[in-house]
């Protein structure tokens, strides 16, 4: 089981887990360190990196962000404390977000022919449509056929988020965050050019739940030539913690801040 897992995600963006219950559930999973790495969401609680009930909490965002190639891939930043820049830009993403669920809904639901019955909010996205549509009693989709055949990237029902560009995005992160990586590097249509990127990065998720063997020589070429610091996590949209992540040997050369300890819960 790794030591840490720098990619969770809870209810404040897509994911299914509270971030009240993150502590216990880490715990269950013999988990040390958990980054929170809500989309384009900064957390409630004060301070880059924190300690509740016995597990460190590192304050983290993931952040899509488009190339100047077309390409659309996300940022990971470690250590955040809000800047700014930052906060305006992801106010700006959360009310393009909800514009783009109500689409989605919209389409989905015209399609179909059924009322999904969703509030689209603050934190939502796609999987909150998938889940709405495999529980569903008169469709005939379940949670991955959805993406598959509705709301993925090429699907009917598909409406495109407005993104930053990858220049402004990563000096955004930089400034508020100790460390900005590539996230899930092969997932992407054009590995080889998002990797490229990294010369401009603090680090690369070299271990990733990508749920089955890959390649990773071109991941490791691009931390000998860039110089790379290493970050890894399941990418959790649930209660699966430690799928994949890092070693505490790894995790301790990140050098994120120490964890300020506090009596308060999350919230």
């Amino acid at each position: 089981m790794p030591y840490a897992d720098l990619h969770v995600h809870t209810t404040r963006s897509d994911g299914s887990l509270a971030l009240s219950d993150v502590p216990a559930v880490a715990r269950r999973a013999d988990v040390s360190v958990v980054a929170i790495t809500d989309h384009d969401r900064i957390q409630p609680f004060n301070g880059p990196v924190i300690e509740r009930e016995g597990v460190t909490i590192v304050h983290g965002i993931e952040l899509r962000v488009e190339t100047e190639a077309g390409q659309r891939i996300d940022l990971l930043g470690y250590g955040l404390e809000a800047t700014d820049a930052l906060t305006g830009e992801v106010e700006r993403i959360q009310r393009n977000r909800i514009e783009r669920g109500r689409a989605i809904v919209e389409n989905v639901e015209s399609r179909l022919g059924i009322d999904l019955n969703l509030d689209v909010e603050t934190g939502f996205g796609r999987p909150h449509v998938a889940r709405a549509i495999d529980a569903h009693p008169d469709t005939e989709y379940d949670y991955e056929e959805a993406f598959d055949h509705l709301i993925g990237n090429d699907g009917p029902c598909f409406v495109p988020r407005d993104v930053c560009p990858f220049d402004a995005g990563r000096e955004i992160l930089s400034e508020a965050c100790s460390v900005v990586s590539l996230a899930h590097p092969l997932r992407y249509p054009d590995p080889e050019r998002a990797l490229e990127l990294t010369a401009k990065l603090d680090a690369v998720e070299r271990e990733y739940a990508y749920g089955g063997p890959v390649d990773l020589t071109p991941v490791d070429r691009a931390i000998e030539r860039h110089d790379l610091l290493v970050t890894g996590g399941s990418d959790a949209h649930d209660d699966r913690l430690g799928l994949a992540g890092l070693s505490r040997d790894a995790y301790d050369a990140l050098e994120l801040p120490s964890p300020q300890p506090s009596g308060h819960p999350l919230e």
